[in-house]
């Protein structure tokens, strides 16, 4: 059975590994070797230890195993990252972690939600009721832009 537990930061270096993974598998064709190889060898991002920290990262688990993880921003409302690992996909696990989140942003009183996905993932966050506002080039941290659609969703019932 599916499991879903606060993350914590003692998890980040599973959860990293599990994120390189998924990026991986999910996004091999929708971006160049160059853009992939740079993206990849991103070490942890010392933000999520603070997101962590502050409660923002949700762990999918089944048995002893991390099967994917999601990480938001409750002050402003941003979903830094969700991902699955690849062979767990289909199971519903995204889509539990998206729920998990949306319920905690409107347990802290936030209006809407909002990210930066990469190509791969805009019909899942579709699917997930989030609205395509535009194309853009996110600014990762490694100095590389990566081509990206910029989603929202507005949260109802707060």
């Amino acid at each position: 059975m599916i499991e879903l537990r606060p993350a914590t930061c003692d998890d980040l270096d599973l959860l990293w590994e599990l994120r390189t993974r998924a990026v991986a598998h999910a996004c091999a064709a929708h971006y160049s070797e160059a853009v992939l190889a740079v993206w990849l060898a991103s070490p942890v991002p010392d933000s999520l230890r603070g997101l962590f920290a502050d409660g923002g990262g949700m762990v999918a688990i089944e048995d002893i195993r991390m099967l994917g993880y999601a990480v938001w921003n409750a002050a402003s409302g941003e979903v830094d990252g969700l991902f699955v690992e690849p062979a767990q996909h289909g199971r519903g696990i995204g889509a539990m972690l998206m729920n998990a989140i949306e319920s905690a942003a409107r347990a802290a009183g936030c209006a809407r939600l909002f990210l930066s996905a990469s190509l791969n993932a805009v019909p899942f966050y579709g699917r997930a009721g989030f609205v395509a506002v535009r194309e853009e080039m996110y600014p990762h941290r490694s100095g590389i832009g990566i081509p990206s659609v910029f989603m929202e969703k507005q949260l109802d019932g707060l």
